[in-house]
């Protein structure tokens, strides 16, 4: 560690030497690289975190850049997958960070395979069903998370700890349903640092063990609204994830072959069986063109753009309905 490198941050009363040693033990889980995940991550490396963990299922597209720092023009024109940039340029800012990456879906199952030996879990994604099993998994094994959102120029955060609040379950019938995402309606970078300042603010004080409030903040940075709501008395006995008998649901759900991505025009096929290798033979044969890197094989077909992962993961754009997912990938594999 280079010497004098957090001597500002030990300054600061509330962490001093003993917070900055806790920070250096601790070890992140962070789900979703987009927006919000590289301004969390290059937040908490700077700030001195030992370890971070990383699962991003996408790839970089230029109009990610307007508002995901960690990335360049050339990860979007290489087409890298976000997990695996993101690692890459968070090294150049600590060679001290221990950084695992994961080009992943997020399940049940990769929650229980990256998700132990955690601190916390902090929420970086667009997506309701995801953060459902981040708060399954998170009150299952007692690891509090940090719930963060954004759209246009409005935010949201909020600290879920078992054993001390409220888990989401039992705030959604008070929040409203918000079907709108950055893919769809937009988002301004400032909107994108007011929801990250928060989730860092309360990942150090989780971290060096500050009370951290039971509250949900919200509001515009646009029109400068700023709010925020108790949450200590919304706990429901009846809850499955925190109530006198939890069940877990999220948790033994099976995972979709076929899934809708967000406001994104993508539909995901899962199917481990196809390898990279057997993909690149097919296409060839096919006299199919195609580009590829050591992560992906990006291809056309029928005016869809296709992404292959190397767990068998493709990423089918130009469609939102599973059904005409699965008739195309009858049509390309027979």
């Amino acid at each position: 560690m280079t010497n004098g490198r957090y001597s500002r941050q030990i300054l600061f009363q509330n962490i001093g030497q003993q917070g900055q040693t806790l920070i250096a033990k601790a070890h992140i889980l962070i789900i979703g690289m987009g927006a919000l995940g590289t301004h969390v991550a290059e937040g908490l490396v700077r700030a001195g975190i030992g370890e971070i963990t990383i699962i991003d299922r996408d790839y970089i597209e230029y109009s990610n850049l307007q508002r995901q720092t960690l990335f360049t023009e050339q990860d979007a024109l290489e087409a890298l997958p976000k997990a695996i940039a993101a690692e890459q340029a968070l090294k150049q800012i600590s060679s001290d960070v221990d950084i695992h990456a994961y080009v992943e879906h997020v399940t049940p199952a990769t929650l229980e395979q990256y998700g132990h030996n955690i601190t916390l879990i902090i929420d970086a994604t667009d997506n309701f069903d995801t953060r459902r099993l981040i708060n399954g998994f998170a009150y299952k094994q007692r690891i509090p998370w940090i719930y963060g959102g954004v759209v246009q120029s409005t935010y949201v955060e909020a600290v879920f700890s078992p054993g001390k609040t409220p888990c989401f379950n039992c705030l959604l019938p008070q929040l409203p349903a918000i079907n709108m995402t950055c893919d769809t309606v937009g988002v301004i970078q400032p909107a994108v640092t007011m929801t990250t300042s928060l989730q860092i603010k309360d990942a150090l004080k989780l971290i060096v063990g500050a009370e951290v409030d039971t509250k949900y903040t919200y509001g515009d940075v646009w029109s400068g609204e700023h709010h925020a709501f108790g949450f200590s008395k919304m706990h429901r006995a009846d809850c499955e994830t925190c109530g006198d008998h939890p069940q877990f649901t999220e948790l033994t759900q099976a995972n979709k072959q076929y899934a809708t991505l967000c406001g994104r025009d993508t539909v995901q096929f899962d199917n481990p069986t196809i390898s990279q290798e057997m993909l690149h033979q097919f296409l060839i044969a096919k006299a199919i063109p195609f580009k590829s890197n050591n992560y992906m094989i990006m291809f056309q077909y029928e005016g869809h753009r296709i992404i292959s992962f190397q767990n068998g993961r493709l990423l089918i754009h130009g469609m939102t309905k599973p059904a005409q997912a699965a008739t195309l990938v009858n049509k390309l594999f027979g």
